[in-house]
């Protein structure tokens, strides 16, 4: 059996090897998602998921295919068009109330910048910023506006004080 799993190892790695970074991607972009879903937003767990998983597939064919191994700089430039075009992605999912008062959905649009992070770290197999970002960013989605409530609070002035200043 061991000689088999070697040859396995031998012969087919660099394919395991792949398939691991495209389904740690798409489970990275997929756990963003899902708390998304969870609070009802535009975009949920199979749009991010696929986000992370297209930015994984692009970041592989453009750095190992085939054996071909291509400089930091060409990889960059890859990174960079994946974080451009779904810059477009995530404004289509920004909504401006029609008074011009109130913007949505800045938060899912960020969600969409994210997703394809994790997608390109996954895909050069950086795990540990992979499943560190994608722990982060889960905290600060679940937390980040009890805890942006609770900081205003303590460090932010309140309405009253910011009444008496408009009446001095």
């Amino acid at each position: 059996m061991d000689e088999w799993v070697f040859w396995l190892k031998e012969e087919y790695g660099d394919h395991v090897e792949i398939t691991l970074r495209l389904l740690v991607a798409t489970i990275a972009g997929m756990a963003v998602g899902l708390n998304r879903d969870i609070h009802n937003k535009p975009i949920g767990m199979r749009t991010l998921g696929l986000v992370a998983l297209g930015s994984a597939i692009v970041i592989l064919s453009g750095s190992v295919y085939e054996g071909l191994h291509f400089s930091q700089d060409a990889v960059s430039r890859v990174v960079q068009g994946i974080l451009t075009g779904l810059g477009f992605l995530g404004a289509g999912s920004i909504l401006r109330a029609k008074d011009g008062t109130e913007v949505q959905g800045l938060t899912t649009a960020a969600t969409v910048w994210i997703a394809a992070g994790l997608g390109v770290t996954a895909g050069l197999g950086a795990w540990f910023i992979t499943m560190a970002g994608t722990l982060v960013t889960l905290f600060l989605l679940t937390y980040g506006t009890r805890l942006e409530a609770k900081l205003i609070r303590v460090f932010g002035k309140s309405k009253r004080s910011d009444e008496e200043t408009l009446e001095d």
